[in-house]
């Protein structure tokens, strides 16, 4: 399936007055695999897991969060880990990861298999370059992240960049950029999303949108003149709350929501 996010934003799949891109993984763990590991080394098992969460929720798009595949590589691969800890360079540990053949090949399978089977248009969440550059400078044996500033993080882009060449064939209706800071993680400068122009060329080149993933907001890039809000995590908890202002939404279903509150709450999401 082939969709803009455009498209998407103008007439929702779902038919709610608004779109809804939910992102649904640690809750579908939770509630539908009981907390078991996700199949992410499966990708039509993967693909099953995911499609009973959407067959609930209906979000507007299929959100494949790339940022949790290349968190769970990095925890069960320990030659994969050692190959980033090799040299001391800073970015040196990114470049690696995303040039890793094995890794490479099974994320564009699971993104393929998974891109065949959603019946709405699919959208790849990653780390922005400087969110990802954080995660991985530790393997430098540099533990202070703070030191990182914009040119790192443009450079950190390039890398991205060729990276996303190979989901080329992908009919993707955008990818997104998670800029915040992970749980326990340094904060860092604040970057732009027109720094991360290597990137935005790519998804140019190949049609999809580009949105940066903030706390609040999901800014959008190139032409797509409208702008998203996020849903807070306390939305999932109370039936009735209202909803931010915004051309679409984005919200994150805690995994601790109770699951028949969460249903309720999704039917009032017109």
């Amino acid at each position: 399936m082939t969709t803009s996010l455009s498209a998407v934003i103008a007439q929702p799949p779902s038919g709610r007055d608004r779109a809804v891109l939910i992102d649904s993984h640690d809750y579908a763990q939770s509630v539908f695999l009981q907390g078991k590991p996700v199949p992410w080394e499966e990708p039509m098992a993967y693909a099953n897991f995911f499609g009973q969460a959407q067959g609930i929720l209906k979000s507007d798009v299929a959100l494949l969060s790339l940022d949790r595949f290349y968190a769970h590589r990095l925890e069960t691969t320990s030659e994969l880990r050692n190959a980033m800890s090799a040299k001391t360079r800073t970015g040196y540990a990114l470049r690696t990861l995303l040039g890793d053949a094995d890794t490479t090949a099974s994320v564009i399978e699971l993104a393929t298999v998974f891109s065949k089977t959603q019946r709405v248009p699919v959208v790849l969440q990653l780390p922005s370059p400087m969110q990802w550059l954080i995660r991985t400078h530790s393997f430098s044996g540099a533990a202070d992240a703070t030191e990182l500033y914009a040119d790192n993080a443009e450079n950190a882009s390039m890398y991205v960049a060729d990276w996303l060449r190979g989901f080329a064939s992908l009919p993707l209706a955008a990818v997104i950029l998670d800029d915040r800071t992970v749980a326990g993680g340094p904060e860092t400068v604040s970057v732009p999303l027109g720094t991360y122009s290597p990137v935005a060329n790519v998804t140019n080149h190949y049609g999809w949108a580009l949105g940066l993933r903030r706390a609040d907001r999901i800014e959008l890039g190139g032409t797509t003149a409208c702008s998203g809000s996020v849903i807070q995590p306390e939305f999932w908890f109370e039936v009735g709350q209202s909803l931010p202002a915004g051309d679409f939404l984005l919200g994150e279903i805690p995994p601790t929501a109770v699951p028949e509150d969460v249903l309720t709450i999704i039917s009032t999401l017109n």
